[in-house]
């Protein structure tokens, strides 16, 4: 690639060939016989190959004579990006969240096309995006010690009928079990023996909140210390066999309906669901994950919501690899992952 090493010739020419927003801004594709130079994402007609040279940003591009593309505007890519930076800024900077109409107004866009501009960078509208702050924050205090009434207020939530109604089935735990690290709350555990080798796994009335391989009820209660932990359960039979068979088929894990209770920022919330988005059978860099995300830069931050996983092939890790095409780091080895991967890519 002209000028920039950090994306080779083969990814950018299969982004452009998916016209892959998320790689929007990481290049731009210049076509010698046209004489312009596109985002990844255009919709024109695809070039010949041949005719293609990748260039790390309009101004490599316009130095080699090339013009930008009038359809897809190309340039325009940077600007986007500083307008969700400077909305991104506000809505944390802010007492109550934003209008879009406001946020339109500081950016310079209309309303409309402000709203589809942040949803493709962040993944969330800019009120979504508002409402996730606001539980992120709510979880930090709680954990934190904070009592309840005050991570309310401290998160940002006018009244306390507010924060109930805004993460309702959100939180998986309530308030009150945050603050107290999941006290009162009851999980049904098991492990049982899969072709995997030794498999923990473990439920609360509102899903699987862990399924991890080698471990055993201490380190269960390590994640979670003020939980009553019951082994078994019929009422969680069907479940658990659903889960393990999944496991044993982890091309299932992301057709099956397996409900899910999960602690976690709503940073590693949309690394989890992007991670959920991965077909069985095909693989991410954490680079890859993290411009998905809409924030190539992030793929240290995108690693530590990987590693911060406690739901193993539910939540699929396992198909986030090293950028060199190597297997990279597992929590419970590099011969489970790897089997979990030629399972997934033999089906």
């Amino acid at each position: 690639m002209e000028g920039s090493k950090m994306i080779d010739s083969d990814t950018a020419w299969s982004a452009v060939m998916r016209r892959d927003r998320a790689f929007d801004g990481q290049f731009v594709t210049g076509v010698l016989t046209t004489g312009i130079y596109c985002r990844p994402s255009c919709a024109a007609r695809h070039p010949n190959r041949t005719n293609v040279r990748f260039f790390a940003n309009g101004a490599d591009a316009r130095a080699a004579g090339l013009r930008a593309c009038k359809r897809c505007l190309p340039d325009e890519v940077s600007r986007d990006e500083a307008a969700v930076m400077a909305a991104i800024d506000e809505i944390r900077g802010a007492e109550d969240a934003p209008s879009l109409t406001a946020l339109a107004q500081l950016t310079g866009y209309s309303p409309t096309h402000f709203q589809r501009v942040f949803k493709r960078a962040i993944g969330l509208s800019p009120a979504a995006y508002a409402r996730a702050l606001r539980e992120e924050r709510a979880r930090d205090a709680l954990t934190g010690g904070t009592s309840v009434t005050g991570a309310i207020y401290e998160a940002g939530y006018s009244s306390a009928s507010r924060f109930y109604e805004g993460t309702k089935g959100r939180l998986g735990m309530s308030a009150s079990d945050w603050r107290d690290g999941g006290k009162g709350r009851v999980i049904h555990w098991s492990v049982i023996e899969t072709t995997l080798g030794a498999m923990l796994v473990a439920a609360t009335d509102k899903g699987v909140c862990c399924l991890s391989f080698n471990e055993g009820v201490d380190d269960l209660r390590a994640r979670f210390p003020k939980a009553e932990l019951v082994a078994g359960g019929e009422g969680f039979r069907d479940l658990f066999e659903t889960v393990t068979a999944t496991v044993e088929q982890p091309v299932m894990a992301t057709a099956v309906d397996i409900p899910l209770d999960v602690k976690g920022t709503a940073f590693q919330q949309r690394v989890w669901d992007e991670l959920r988005r991965i077909p069985a059978g095909e693989t991410r860099s954490y680079g890859q994950l993290a411009a998905a995300l809409g924030n190539p830069k992030a793929s240290r931050a995108v690693g530590g919501a990987n590693g911060a996983n406690n739901i193993a092939v539910l939540i699929p890790c396992h198909r986030v690899i090293a950028h060199d095409g190597g297997l990279g780091g597992y929590a419970y080895g590099t011969q489970i992952k790897a089997e979990l991967l030629r399972r997934e890519q033999a089906e």
